[in-house]
């Protein structure tokens, strides 16, 4: 296997890396900050949540650094989105219980596994409908945003100002994403992708403080 020679795809990967590391260093600061913290189980969420993220952020420094045959490059990628799919729906289940309790936490975990893993399977079989999967990520995002304001305006949760910004920043990368005309150089060139990456780490880091917070 060679490293890419295209430039934007360079970045790309660059950015995919530190972004698994920070995704992966917020597990360590959160159990690190909440050693003493009886919510095990929000802890555990967020911790399956980050590393996943953390890992689909590995596979796409390999997707998009490495030059892969064709089979092995589209491999890659599915474990990617389903990897992807999982964080969305435990990142809802962490949502449910700082908005209600444990106990509804636990009622919407099977559910929210199953509506991700629907939705994966649904690109799998429609390649072509991979927009509904989109769609399902966003709604997630949106409701993760109303939850911590209402939760931020009631003061009912300490940190959850910043999770808000968070999640708003990741709807903003997400949005950036989407747009493939959105490029710039700033000594190397940043395409979509490289953007993505660095607005999501900054949304990252916002979630790990208004964690440490809440916790």
């Amino acid at each position: 296997m060679k490293l890419t020679k295209d430039p934007a795809e360079q970045t790309t990967a660059v950015t995919d890396l530190i972004l698994a590391l920070v995704a992966f260093g917020g597990i360590f600061f959160i159990r690190w900050s909440a050693m003493s913290n009886s919510e095990l189980w929000k802890i555990n969420i967020w911790s399956a949540a980050f590393g996943l993220i953390g890992l689909a952020a590995a596979l796409g420094f390999v997707a998009h650094g490495l030059v892969l045959s064709q089979g092995m490059d589209h491999r890659v990628w599915l474990v990617l989105n389903l990897t992807l799919a999982l964080a969305v729906s435990l990142f809802v289940v962490a949502v449910v219980y700082d908005l209600c309790d444990f106990a509804a936490s636990l009622r919407v975990l099977p559910i929210m596994l199953t509506a991700g893993l629907g939705f994966y399977l649904a690109t799998l079989l429609y390649p072509g409908i991979f927009f509904v999967f989109i769609v399902f990520e966003t709604l997630s995002l949106f409701f993760a945003l109303a939850a911590y304001v209402f939760l931020a305006v009631r003061s009912e949760l300490s940190g959850a100002g910043l999770m808000a910004a968070g999640i708003l920043l990741s709807l903003i990368a997400a949005g950036i994403q989407a747009n493939k005309s959105v490029a710039v150089t700033v000594i190397w060139k940043f395409d979509h992708n490289g953007i993505y990456h660095i607005v999501q780490m900054t949304g990252l880091l916002f979630l790990f403080a208004g964690l440490r917070y809440s916790l």
